[in-house]
């Protein structure tokens, strides 16, 4: 933020409510905070005295409740407000020792005529940033960071753009122009997460931080309409936000006097508001619920969904196959997989709407379609006819293909029910009932939110506590405080759970209404109170950047929002201090380079993780999976201990072990055989004090329909298309006509015809290509035969010249022996 911006919020945050204070950096994201970085302190409150600080630390002014620190000593530095009254808490600030001290600054250019996106580049230092580049508005480099740039131009620096997903390299083909340098990328949306990474190059000993971006195809807001109204919540109702699972920076937020709409995490918003003819003022301010679709922006408002896009603003009822009433609730994915495994020829959802006793599923372009009824889930779970069976929520899990329902059942229906879950595969068309039951009272309302793994895990909540289910239900409870509350109200002056975080990393995130933050990680199960950042009287959201990092949103009285990047790992560092938690391993590495991969029949997938812990620690590697049972594992362990040190390292080979030969029902076996399996690989520990490296990916075992073979040799490039076309003598076809055939040559569909001599023996080549290109050649045995009827080729060698042992099949035993299957059909790997 801008220094007025700062004081804005400031004091609009310091008008009432607790005393809180704070830190930041110029260094977006806190990715820089070193002895070389100008740490701003911030107190909100009236009895504020001076700042206690460390003799390693300077402050420019200690008696300023808005100062700068500077600690030249690396380590861990107490810092904390000395007030009138009651101690405020001290903080542990991890100060790094560091030789990264700049950063990569961007910003995109769209070209629609050619599909691509040109990525212009700089470096720049934060702490001699000009203010748009701290605030990413800048169109140009500053003075200060054109000099940078070029200069360490000069001693060979150029950035390079890697993407995560692909593992694609894109190069800037220019030479630094006024300290920027240009990459062109193609606009796409399966390799959205994008690496800026330049050479080992130093200026000054400094070295620039490589920069995780995420870019994909643009994505439009709605505009404001002149005389349209606002579209709100319930007046003095906390914020409600969307946040879409792929592109982080693309939010809707309700708050109680607007709706705003954002695509760069609210660097830049617009106001949503709708027509003065369709809704009630009533209705306009009691939205309950939103949803971000490609079709539009789907508010839940008394039962009922409306849709507001470009087009216009409509209620979403009969018109796409959905009540017009009794609605209840609207989920979409929460993780992103772009990339999966459909064997049937169906498709995904992205919307799930309930009611009490139905579920409809939403696909792209208003599409929806009734998925089963209560009346039909209780007959397939076999339960008692007089039993009430209500649908509770609908959720999408951390699989790609599956939905989770949670129902509600009861027999008296009076003072408690029973909570079940069942899993739904939108592949397989399988519900799987699954091990949990919760008892509740029979009134109470659970919110759920599955983790990003590969077993099936939650978390799920209601206004006072956070239950935990992981590893596919087996480790189970309620989240507990050290002091073993597992009421936070208790902890937060009587406030309840507003908002419920999980991040790609395990962190978990349980921001009260009074803005009490608590922080847990997924595998464990107590959590920890961090220190108040934000005071209560101010309505606040948290949401996760483009690159990953946490940010808190205010909206504010005046209609306006604010935004305030949120230092998460320094926050929960300084808490592990002072209650002492320890990270209980020093690395985890791996080669897991991609969160998809396809094994194909005869492949081989290998993956090595290493774990390095201190000695006694008893750690080790746990790798789970999910899915179908197609894949076996060879497991290779090693272990070495060394200065008190151990590491252990682990290589898991995944294979098929299937016979393919002389089976009755080929295609039947390889289609029992074919599917997608979730892996996740982790340390069998985990702590609040370290980041959790696991790692969830996904195996599809069948073949890549990206995948194609083609005979070397044959470009479609290289050649003159002409009007070519050649003749077959009548006497030479299979099934001889009363003339002479004449074939005209497809040109796109062959490419160039080969050339060879007359006298030259023809023995193709067939090779496998899949979407990045050539991979290798077929070493498998293939059939050749000619599509227009050609019956008088010859081959270059006979049955005993090739070493076989026994008659082999040939065209013409095949032909008889399959009369009624077309040509193209009668001889394939089925008959072997």
């Amino acid at each position: 933020m801008s220094a007025r911006e700062v004081a804005v919020l400031l004091s609009w945050l310091s008008c009432c409510g607790l005393a809180v204070w704070r830190y930041h950096s110029n260094s977006p994201d806190y990715r820089i905070f070193s002895t070389r970085t100008i740490i701003k302190l911030e107190y909100e409150g009236t009895s504020f005295t001076e700042w206690s600080v460390p003799e390693t630390c300077t402050v420019l002014d200690k008696r300023l409740p808005v100062t700068e620190l500077r600690c030249f000593s690396p380590g861990i530095h107490a810092v904390k407000p000395i007030v009138m009254g009651p101690d405020e808490e001290e903080r542990y600030l991890f100060v790094a020792t560091s030789h990264i001290c700049f950063l990569w600054y961007y910003r995109v250019k769209h070209f629609f005529n050619n599909l691509t996106q040109a990525i212009i580049v700089w470096a720049y230092d934060p702490e001699n940033a000009d203010p748009d580049e701290l605030l990413g508005r800048a169109e140009k480099p500053s003075i200060n960071s054109e000099i940078l740039s070029t200069q360490m131009a000069t001693l060979g620096q150029k950035p390079t753009i890697y993407t995560i997903l692909k593992r694609k390299v894109y190069l800037s083909n220019e030479k630094v122009k006024k300290g920027t340098w240009t990459i062109v990328v193609p606009m796409t949306k399966d390799d959205a997460l994008k690496d800026i990474r330049g050479n080992q190059v130093t200026f000054q000993d400094c070295f620039v931080a490589d920069f995780l971006i995420l870019l994909t195809f643009p994505i439009l807001t709605i505009p404001e309409i002149p005389g349209y109204l606002p579209i709100s919540s319930p007046r003095g109702s906390q914020l409600i936000a969307f946040r879409d699972s792929c592109v982080f920076a693309c939010i809707v937020l309700v708050t109680d006097r607007e709706t705003f709409q954002t695509n760069d995490s609210f660097r830049t918003w617009t106001r949503i508001r709708v027509p003065p003819d369709i809704l009630s003022d009533d209705e306009r301010q009691n939205v309950t619920g939103v949803t971000l679709s490609r079709d539009g922006i789907i508010f839940h408002i008394n039962g009922a969904l409306y849709l507001k896009s470009f087009h216009g603003f409509i209620k979403m009822g009969r018109t796409v196959n959905l009540p017009d009433d009794g609605i209840a609730g609207i989920s979409s994915r929460k993780w992103c997989w772009v990339k999966y495994l459909f064997k049937t020829k169906g498709r995904r959802s992205n919307l799930a709407v309930w009611t009490e006793n139905e579920i409809y599923l939403g696909y792209i372009l208003l599409k929806f379609a009734r998925l089963v009824t209560a009346t039909e889930l209780k007959n397939i779970l076999n339960l008692p006819v007089t039993a009430t069976l209500t649908i509770h929520s609908v959720q999408y899990t951390g699989h790609p293909l599956d939905i989770a329902v949670f129902l509600n059942y009861c027999i008296t229906c009076t003072v408690t029910k029973k909570i079940f879950l069942v899993i739904y595969n939108e592949d397989t068309k399988q519900w799987i009932s699954q091990d949990f039951t919760l008892d509740a009272p029979i009134d109470s309302v659970f919110l759920p939110n599955f983790i990003y793994s590969a077993l099936p895990g939650f978390i799920l909540w209601n206004k006072h506590s956070i239950y935990y289910y992981y590893n596919n239900f087996t480790f189970t409870g309620i989240l507990q405080t050290p002091a073993g509350h597992g009421n936070l109200s208790m902890l937060s002056n009587g406030s309840i759970i507003h908002e419920v975080l999980i991040d790609y990393y395990g962190n978990i995130l349980v921001k009260m209404e009074n803005n009490i933050i608590f922080y847990s990680k997924i595998y464990i199960g107590d959590t920890v109170k961090l220190h108040l950042w934000t005071s209560n009287a101010t309505k606040a959201f948290i949401f996760l950047n483009t690159s990953g990092h946490t940010y808190l949103l205010y909206a504010l009285d005046n209609g306006t929002i604010q935004i305030q990047d949120y230092p998460l790992g320094l926050e929960s560092k300084s808490v592990a201090f002072k209650t002492k938690e320890k990270c209980p391993y020093m690395a985890f590495h791996n080669n897991i380079a991609r969160v998809f991969y396809f094994l194909d029949k005869g492949e081989t997938l290998t993956i090595w993780t290493q774990l390095v812990y201190p000695e006694n620690n008893g750690l080790y590697v746990i790798m789970e999976s999910y899915g179908p049972k197609i894949l076996e594992v060879r497991r290779n362990i090693s272990f070495e201990a060394a200065f008190g040190y151990c590491t252990k390292t682990v290589v898991l080979t995944f294979y098929q072990k299937i016979n393919y030969e002389r089976t009755d029902d080929y295609f039947g076996m390889q289609d029992n055989n074919t599917g997608l399996v979730m892996i996740q690989v982790r340390p069998s520990e985990y702590s609040k004090a370290c980041s959790v490296p696991q790692k969830v990916f996904q195996v599809a075992v069948g073949c890549d329909d990206k995948k194609f073979i083609a005979v070397k040799g044959f470009s479609k490039k290289g050649c003159h298309h002409h009007n070519f076309s050649y003749v077959i003598e009548k006497s030479y076809l299979r099934h001889p006509l009363s003339k002479n055939l004449k074939v005209r040559y497809n040109w796109e569909e062959y490419g160039c015809p080969l050339r060879l001599e007359f006298r030259e023996k023809f023995h193709p080549l067939v090779q496998l290509f899949d979407a990045n290109g050539y991979v290798k050649d077929m070493e498998a045995n293939f059939i050749v035969w000619e599509i227009h009827g050609r019956a008088d080729y010859s081959f270059n060698n006979t049955m005993a010249q090739s070493g076989c042992l026994q008659t082999a099949q040939t065209w013409k035993s095949m032909i008889e022996l399959n009369k009624h299957l077309p040509l193209e059909e009668v001889w394939g790997p089925e008959f072997l």
